[in-house]
Order: C-alpha cells, then sequence, then structure tokens
C-alpha cells in the first residue's frame, strides 16, 4: 500500500481489510477507522531467518502487525522520512530504521560478509550496524527514518557511487558494496574524524544518504 507523505517527519497509510503492514512500535501518531496494532517479535512470517533485524546477539526488530480498515499517520522521534518504492527488487536498511512497510514484502537477514568478504564484515563494524542487515523484497512500500533529510543517488553500471559509511541509510537493486582505505579522504575534504574509509556501491539501483553522520 501507498504512504503518503504528510510532511517531512510524518507519513500516513492507507489501511484496507485483508492487506496488513508492520510498523515499527510506538510509530503510530494518529489513526482513523477500525484499525488494529498486534506486536509482532517475528516480523510475521515465522521461522528463524524471518527475525528481521537479528544481530550477533539475535535481536529482533521491535514490529507491530497493523490490521482493519482506516488510516493511519506515522512518525518517530521527529527522524526524516524516506519512501521507497520496490517494484520486485531489494532494499538493504537496518531494522531500526524501518518506520512501516508492506505486508507483502518478503523479510529476511543477509550477513555482511557476503558482499565484500571480510570488508563487508569490517563495513558492518564502521557504520554500527552490525553484522547483519534487514532485506525486504517484492513489490511495495517501505518507509525508512534518517537523520537530516535524505537524497536518492543512482546507481548506474560503470558509474559506481562513494558514500561515507556512516551516513548510509540504505539502498535498492542489483549493487554490490565494498569497504576500502581512502587515504585521509576525510581529512582531505574537512571533516577528518580518524576514520580512512568509504563505502563503494557499483552495478545498478540506488542508495539513500543521509544528511548527518548520527545514528538511530
Amino acid at each position: 500500500m501507498p504512504f503518503r507523505e504528510v510532511n517531512s517527519k510524518m507519513v500516513e497509510a492507507t489501511v484496507v481489510p485483508g492487506q496488513r503492514m508492520y510498523s515499527q512500535r510506538g510509530a503510530m501518531l494518529a489513526y482513523k477507522g477500525d484499525v488494529s496494532f498486534t506486536p509482532n517479535i517475528a516480523g510475521g512470517q515465522g521461522g528463524l531467518m524471518s527475525m528481521i533485524g537479528r544481530r550477533v546477539a539475535d535481536e529482533a526488530a521491535p514490529l507491530m502487525t497493523v490490521e482493519g480498515s482506516g488510516t493511519v499517520v506515522f512518525g518517530h522521534g521527529g527522524h526524516h522520512i524516506q519512501v521507497v518504492n520496490l517494484t520486485g527488487d531489494t532494499l538493504y536498511v537496518e531494522a531500526d530504521r524501518l518506520l512501516a512497510f508492506d505486508g507483502t514484502l518478503q523479510q529476511g537477514t543477509m550477513f555482511m560478509g557476503s558482499q565484500g568478504g571480510v570488508m563487508g564484515m569490517v563495513r558492518g563494524q564502521v557504520t554500527g550496524q552490525g553484522l547483519f542487515t534487514t532485506t525486504l523484497k517484492g513489490h511495495g512500500a517501505v518507509a525508512v527514518m534518517a537523520h537530516g533529510g535524505v537524497i536518492e543517488l543512482p546507481i548506474t553500471p560503470g558509474r559506481p557511487v562513494h558514500v561515507d559509511p556512516q551516513a548510509y541509510v540504505a539502498h535498492h537493486g542489483d549493487v554490490r558494496n565494498k569497504l576500502s582505505t581512502a587515504l585521509g579522504w576525510r581529512d582531505m575534504v574537512g571533516r577528518g574524524s580518524g576514520e580512512a574509509f568509504q563505502l563503494e556501491l557499483s552495478g545498478s539501483g540506488a542508495v539513500y544518504v543521509q544528511a548527518s553522520e548520527e545514528k538511530l
């Protein structure tokens, strides 16, 4: 179900009978109609691997199942919200950045090391995201949260995009990522913090970058 952006920090979703959606617990700001909210730890699809956001400590994303008939306004912590519409591809995003998403999307987790080998695991440590990331695949909408607003950068074959790992929010499409040393890259652009890494994304898709290095 599509989301309507109320403003940069709130979205409204239409809930219809027979179609469930999921949201982060505590993200409901207001609703109209006959809508129910049920705590759902496992993401609604059962099985160990459906526990989205699972990290080394086997933590699960605190989700709610949203069902019924009406409209719901979502927002959380005053964070900026970016709506991503998937058309059969996969979105890679951290569980704590998920505000709400269609229940039709297939949920899963991906080991960071599977994209970039050892460097994929290093990326998880540098970004503070751990060794697992969340995947959502199929046709539907996802509302993700970020600090300071988000820009969508297209990734096209032969034209990789380089991103500050701390500013990375999510990406989708047929994209490969690797973390590489930047040899003083951050110092040269006047943001030296002792971290000499940059995230390179290549292939075909898009990456979402926030205007801040803060974590949620």
